[in-house]
C-alpha cells in the first residue's frame, strides 16, 4: 500500500474527510465531461503512477462517467478510487455487447485493482480425432484449433483428458503415435500387445476396418453411443455362445471402458446436448463458481473458479464479469446455464452471440432436469469453498473463534466427532475421527461395530436403526476405555470437545453416557442439518443453552460442516466395507427384483457388476428392461447413504 493509500485508510473512520479527499479526483474526471460522446464504449480509471485502477464499460458513456463525480452515491471503496484517479481513456464502440468484450479483454490484460478479477483462467485441452492422414490418430490438443480433424471437448483438465483417451484406446484401439512413428513401424509396440491399438501401422488391421473403428469413436464422441453398445454385447453373446472366451473379454472390456467415459454423474438432461453449466456460492466473504463442460450428453469434467471482487461486489455482477472473462479467450457452447440471473444478460447474451459467431442462449432454469444440474454445480461450489476456506484459514484461528461461539474456556486442543451408518440396522458401525490444532488427525481414528443394536433384535432388545443406542455403546467404550487406560488424562488422548451429528436427542444420550461414568470435564456440543438437509441451516445445540444457529458466513460454521462431513465419510466408508465382506454373492444377485435376464442385461450393458455399482440413476435407465423403479433400487442398492 503506498503513501496515498495510508493516508486514505486513516480517514476511513469519517466520510466527510475522505470525501475532501476525492475532490481533487473528482475535478479530474468531471474535466473529461465535456468532450464525452453518448454512445457505449469502454473507459479506464488510472493514478499517477500510470496504474489502471478500474476498467468499466457503459452504454451511455457520458452519463455513466458522470456518476462519479457525485460522491454521495459512492462507497467508501469507490471514494477512494475516485481520489486516486488522475487521468481517463476512452475507446468508444458500436454496440454495448462490443463493449463488454472490449472490457473484458481489457480486464484479463491489465489486472485492474478495483475490478472484479478472474485470476485462473487457463485454456482447456480437448480430443482430436485428425483427418489428414489415411489412418486417423487420436490424440490431446490444447491451444489454436488449427490442425485437419474433429475437436471435443472442452475437457475440465489434461488428466481428465488423459483418463478419457486411455478408454478411447481401450475402446476403440485407435493410434495416438505420431505419422512418423506410425510410417516407420515394422512390428506391433506395446500398445498393441496390452490391446490398445489395433497395430494398422503394420497391417493386422486393414485400412477400412479401421476406419470403421474410428466412426465408431466419433458417434461415440458425440453421444450416439448406444446403438454401438448394444451392437458391442450382441457380438459378446455370439462369441461366448461360440466357446470364443477370449473375443468376448476383450468385447466385455471395450464396453466397460465405453461406460466409463459415458457415465454422467448426474450432470445430464435428455433434452442438453450442449452447455456449460455454471453455478456460484458465496460465504463468509468468498465466492466459488463452478463450471461443468456438458457436450454430446457426456460430463466433460469440472473446475472451481475463485474470482477476486470487492466486499460488496453483488454476486450478479460478479457472475457477469466471470463470465465475460471467462469466454474472453473460448468460444462459448450454444448454452449456459446460470445459478441466477445477470444484471445485464441480454447484452452478454449478445456479446456471447458475437464471440462464438452464432446463436448463445443464456438461461437461469427454475423446475426440472436442468435446475438439477444447477442445484448440483452448486453444491459442487460449496464443498469446494469449504475446502478452500478450511485450508486457508488458520486452524488455530478457527478454534480460537470456537472458543466464543460454544462459550468453552480455552481453544480445544483435541476433537472427536463422531457419526454412525448402517443399512436398515445391519452392518451397523460407529466412526470417530479427531482433529487438533494442525488438521485432522488420521491415525487417530477409530471404528466401532455395533455388537448390542440387532437387525432381529426381539423383546427387551435394541432394536435396528435404534441410532441413540448406537451412539450409547460408541461412546460407552470410548470412553470406558479411556477411563481404564488413562485414568489421570497424560497421554493426550482425552478431547477437549466432543462434536455429534445429530439433535437433542443426541445431545441428551451423551451426556446420560458421560453422566453414568462421572465425566463432567469434556465439552459436549450436536449438530443437526437443516430444515430439507441444507447446508448452512445447521441447528447447533449445546448443554444449558437455547439451540441457535450461526450466520450463513460464518467460517467456524463451515469449519464444523468440514468436520462433521469428514466423520460422516468415515462411518460410511467403514460400513461399505463391512458390507462388503458379508456378501458372498455377486452384489446383483442380491437386489430384490433383478432376476437372471435383468443381471444379463446390466452386464451386457455395462461389462462387469462393479460398473454397474458406479453407474449413476440416470446410465441405468437407459438399460433395456430397466424401469425408472428399478433403476432407482438398484442405486439405492450401492448407494444406501444417499
Amino acid at each position: 500500500m503506498n503513501e496515498t493509500d495510508n493516508k486514505i485508510e486513516q480517514n476511513l473512520s469519517t466520510a466527510p474527510a475522505l470525501a475532501e479527499a476525492s475532490m481533487l479526483g473528482v475535478e479530474v474526471i468531471r474535466n473529461y465531461l465535456k468532450t464525452l460522446p453518448s454512445g457505449p464504449g469502454v473507459y479506464r480509471m488510472i493514478n499517477d503512477k500510470d496504474d489502471v485502477l478500474y476498467v468499466g464499460k457503459a452504454k451511455n458513456l457520458k452519463k455513466r462517467v458522470a456518476n462519479y463525480t457525485n460522491l454521495n452515491r459512492q462507497s467508501i471503496r469507490i471514494k477512494r478510487m475516485i481520489n486516486m484517479t488522475r487521468k481517463m481513456e476512452f475507446v468508444t464502440t458500436h454496440t454495448e455487447a462490443e463493449a463488454l468484450l472490449l472490457e473484458a479483454n481489457l480486464i484479463k490484460k491489465l489486472s485492474p485493482r478495483y475490478n472484479i478479477l478472474l485470476r485462473d483462467d487457463k485454456s482447456f485441452p480437448s480430443i482430436l480425432i485428425t483427418s489428414d492422414h489415411d489412418y486417423p490418430q487420436v490424440l490431446k490438443h490444447r491451444g489454436a484449433r488449427k490442425r485437419k480433424g474433429e475437436y471435443f471437448g472442452p475437457f475440465a483438465s489434461a488428466g481428465a483428458v488423459n483418463q478419457s483417451l486411455a478408454v478411447l484406446q481401450r475402446a476403440f484401439l485407435l493410434r495416438s503415435c505420431t505419422d512418423a512413428v506410425f510410417a516407420a513401424r515394422t512390428r506391433p509396440c506395446l500398445l498393441y500387445q496390452i490391446k490398445r491399438c489395433a497395430a494398422p501401422c503394420v497391417d493386422i488391421m486393414g485400412r477400412e476396418e479401421y476406419l470403421g473403428l474410428v466412426d465408431q469413436a466419433r458417434a461415440f464422441l458425440t453421444g450416439k453411443s448406444k446403438e454401438i453398445q448394444k451392437k458391442m454385447a450382441g457380438q459378446m453373446q455370439q462369441a461366448s455362445d461360440a466357446l470364443e472366451y477370449e473375443q468376448a473379454g476383450q468385447l466385455r472390456d471395450r464396453i466397460h471402458a465405453m461406460t466409463t467415459i459415458q457415465a454422467h454423474q448426474d450432470i445430464h438432461a435428455t433434452q442438453v446436448v450442449e452447455a456449460d453449466i455454471i453455478g456460484l456460492y458465496q460465504a463468509g466473504g468468498q465466492t466459488c463458481i463452478q463450471v461443468f463442460f456438458l457436450r454430446a450428453g457426456c460430463n466433460y469434467g469440472n473446475r472451481a473458479y475463485y474470482p477476486s471482487h470487492p466486499s460488496d461486489a453483488d454476486s450478479g455482477q460478479i457472475l457477469e464479469a466471470f463470465i465475460g472473462q471467462f469466454y474472453a479467450n473460448k468460444v462459448p457452447p450454444k448454452l449456459l446455464l446460470l445459478s441466477q440471473s445477470v444484471p445485464e444478460k441480454a447484452v452478454l447474451t449478445q456479446a456471447l452471440s458475437d464471440r462464438a459467431e452464432r446463436k448463445v442462449r443464456v438461461e437461469v432454469p427454475s423446475r426440472g432436469e436442468k435446475k438439477n444440474m444447477i442445484g448440483l454445480a452448486m453444491e459442487n461450489a460449496r464443498k469446494a469453498l469449504g475446502r478452500r476456506m478450511a485450508e486457508s484459514a488458520s486452524q488455530r484461528k478457527l478454534l480460537d473463534a470456537l472458543v466464543e461461539s460454544f462459550g468453552l474456556e480455552t481453544p480445544p486442543e483435541r476433537i472427536e466427532i463422531y457419526d454412525n451408518s448402517h443399512t436398515g440396522g445391519t452392518n451397523a458401525v460407529g466412526g470417530m475421527v479427531v482433529a487438533g490444532p494442525e488438521g485432522f488427525i488420521k491415525n487417530a481414528y477409530r471404528k466401532f461395530n455395533i455388537r448390542t443394536v440387532l437387525p432381529d433384535a426381539g423383546v427387551g432388545e435394541k432394536q435396528a436403526g435404534d441410532d441413540y443406542a448406537m451412539m450409547r455403546e460408541v461412546l460407552t467404550r470410548r470412553f470406558s476405555r479411556a477411563l481404564k487406560e488413562d485414568p489421570d488424562r497424560e497421554s493426550g488422548q482425552w478431547p477437549d470437545l466432543i462434536i455429534i451429528d445429530g439433535g437433542a436427542g443426541h445431545l441428551s444420550t451423551t451426556l446420560e453416557v458421560f453422566e453414568d461414568l462421572g465425566i463432567s470435564d469434556v465439552a459436549v456440543a450436536a449438530i443437526a442439518k437443516g430444515p430439507d438437509r441444507n447446508a448452512g441451516r445447521e441447528r447447533l445445540f449445546l448443554p444449558n443453552r437455547e439451540p441457535f444457529s450461526l450466520d450463513t458466513r460464518d467460517p467456524v460454521l463451515y469449519f464444523l460442516q468440514r468436520l462433521r462431513d469428514e466423520a460422516h465419510r468415515f462411518a460410511i466408508g467403514t460400513h461399505r466395507a463391512r458390507r462388503g465382506k458379508n456378501i458372498e454373492r455377486s452384489p446383483l444377485d442380491e437386489i430384490q427384483g433383478v432376476g437372471g435376464m435383468r443381471k444379463k442385461a446390466l452386464l451386457h450393458h455395462f461389462g462387469s457388476a462393479r460398473a454397474v455399482s458406479e453407474a449413476g440413476l440416470t446410465d441405468l435407465e437407459s438399460v433395456d428392461g430397466i424401469s425408472r423403479a428399478m433403476a432407482v433400487k438398484i442405486y439405492d442398492w450401492f448407494h444406501p447413504e444417499e
